[in-house]
């Protein structure tokens, strides 16, 4: 059985020849070739080297199929997406030709035009996969836009974050794998072997930017006071136009603020691995994969009332901030003044991780997806 994926993976060419694509969805289909015997990602491919993130693929049964890169944050990078769709649609009607089944992984700039030319137009069965938020409030035109032909206009299968009121039958909710069975255990004896009772290391992993509240993190920091005094270092993993301003931030701090920038997978659970907290509070989410990879280290995630996150986060496995009733430094503060059983949380939020493993996702896309067409 073969499976083609349609994304906007980012991939590089790397000095060897090799492609490397975004780790978090090469390393999903690596594991993806446990239930299909060859796959073609369709995905996009830069110029200039790959980031820290980047992978090569497990496999040479997995086939990279490049289409040029597309969009931007600018209103003027978007006409840009609708001058390529036809030579996106020709790549993919290729590729379609040698496979049995497709998936589709939205949110993404080509899904304005792909979701329903996949929708009207191809017969081969496949899902498509919604990483984003799926009930945020005033999501960008093109996913409000995507959201409803997913959930309105056709009747395939669609994997989202979280469960939700007045849910279609066809959306199932799906957690995003992260975690193979080594890392489990792994995070197992890290938790296990971890002193909560202090010096703490708190880390963000993520881009360096205001939406995912690297700003606030910096705020309650500086207005922790004496408790500031529990911590040893702020980790922030991860870079962002404005690294410069939070560095110029995080110098008057009263605890080591240490800016790592872009790391590897391996380099990222080197330092979930000694911290004991994992913050985010972050203005709108899908459900990270990283709250899950942190977990299963033992570290506690601070993060906020977004999306699906309360749906696994809760006062018994970490603690959740409300943007609407108070502001994030209050939170913290109040948060630190009474840190009680952190090590019964972080036990809790390891558990936690074990949905978020690649064996219950391939088991979930065997029962649920390729056997009930």
């Amino acid at each position: 059985m073969k499976l083609a994926v349609i994304s906007h993976t980012e991939h590089y060419r790397l000095p060897d020849g090799r492609v490397a694509g975004w780790g978090p969805t090469v390393r999903e289909l690596n594991h993806l070739l446990e239930l299909f015997d060859e796959i073609w990602h369709v995905g996009v491919l830069h110029e200039g080297p790959a980031p820290p993130s980047a992978l090569p693929y497990a496999s040479d049964r997995i086939h990279f199929v490049p289409i040029k890169p597309f969009g931007g944050p600018r209103l003027i990078d978007k006409p840009g997406i609708l001058w390529q769709a036809p030579a996106v649609i020709r790549a993919v009607r290729q590729v379609l030709r040698q496979v049995d089944w497709w998936q589709f992984r939205a949110p993404t700039g080509i899904g304005v035009f792909l979701i329903p030319y996949l929708s009207l137009f191809v017969r081969k069965p496949g899902w498509f996969k919604y990483a984003g938020n799926w009930a945020q409030e005033k999501p960008p035109p093109g996913y409000r836009w995507q959201r409803f032909w997913l959930a309105k206009m056709q009747k395939r299968k669609v994997t989202i974050n979280g469960k939700w009121p007045g849910q279609p039958g066809h959306c199932l909710s799906f957690e995003n794998p992260c975690l193979d069975e080594a890392e489990r255990e792994r995070g197992a004896q890290i938790t296990a072997g971890k002193d909560y009772s202090g010096p703490l290391e708190a880390c963000f992993v993520g881009r360096l930017e205001d939406a995912k509240g690297v700003g606030r993190i910096l705020e309650a920091f500086a207005a922790l006071g004496p408790e500031a005094a529990r911590f040893r270092r702020l980790h922030l993993v991860g870079d962002g136009p404005k690294r410069e301003r939070y560095e110029a931030m995080a110098g008057s701090l009263p605890v080591p603020v240490v800016f790592h920038g872009f790391l590897s997978r391996e380099e990222v659970a080197g330092i979930l691995e000694k911290c004991h907290l994992f913050l985010l509070p972050s203005d709108s989410e899908g459900f990270p994969k990283v709250v899950a990879e942190a977990a299963n280290y033992g570290c506690v995630p601070v993060v906020s009332a977004v999306s699906s996150i309360p749906q696994y986060v809760n006062s018994s496995n970490g603690f959740l901030w409300e943007a609407g009733r108070e502001s994030f430094p209050a939170f913290w503060a109040k948060t630190m003044s009474n840190p009680e059983s952190l090590g019964e949380k972080a036990q809790k939020a390891h558990q936690l991780a074990a949905l978020f493993t690649f064996e219950v996702y391939r088991s979930r896309l065997e029962a649920e997806i390729l056997h009930a067409v």
